[in-house]
């Protein structure tokens, strides 16, 4: 199986995504990369009783933005209730959903690696 269908397999809108670049399956296949880079990099901490979620509504604003662009809808449906809860003062609620998020996100993350070795 290659990499767009094991995509598919998770639930990724790949047909959707690539229609969005014009069916060009390499560059398809570099955003996912760079997707990768990106979600490493700004991984999102809820921290309960914090004054102060600005850190965590931008991190998850990014997320959301490039995964709905690339159409990894699991991840881009995730962080918009993330940021939904978050922006409503309920970071209890949005931790919760970050913690289901993480494992189908990192499922995700980990197929794109696996493919790019």
């Amino acid at each position: 199986m290659n990499l767009l269908d094991e995509l598919r397999a998770l639930d990724v809108d790949v047909d959707d995504g690539l229609k969005r670049i014009m069916g060009n399956e390499k560059l398809y296949t570099k955003l996912l990369g760079s997707f990768v880079k990106m979600a490493r990099a700004n991984g999102v901490c809820i921290e309960e009783g914090s004054d102060d979620y600005t850190e965590a509504i931008e991190k998850a604003h990014a997320l959301k933005g490039t995964a709905g662009n690339l159409s990894l809808t699991p991840i881009y449906e995730g962080y918009t209730e993330i940021l939904n809860l978050l922006r409503g003062g309920q970071p209890g609620e949005a931790k919760a959903v970050l913690e289901k998020i993480l494992p189908v996100q990192e499922q995700i993350l980990g197929c794109i690696e696996a493919s790019m070795q």
